[in-house]
């Protein structure tokens, strides 16, 4: 699963600290997911869209071969 957290969060100049207090988790997991290597729950990636008033598939997209 690839995702837009890093893009979305350079727009707003948000820390990835930022983004993990604001979501409930640690930096490390907002890492994981921006590096591919955790991916989120559905309620985690509803968070972090709401955080960016977008919608989870403007987010978060599936590669081919997910």
């Amino acid at each position: 699963m690839k995702n837009e957290l890093k893009v979305l969060r350079a727009s707003r100049q948000m820390t990835q600290q930022q983004l993990a207090q604001q979501v409930g988790v640690s930096r490390q997991t907002i890492h994981a997911m921006e590096t591919g290597r955790y991916v989120p729950s559905t309620v985690l990636a509803l968070k972090v869209a709401h955080v960016f008033g977008r919608g989870v598939d403007e987010v978060f997209f599936l590669e081919e071969g997910d």
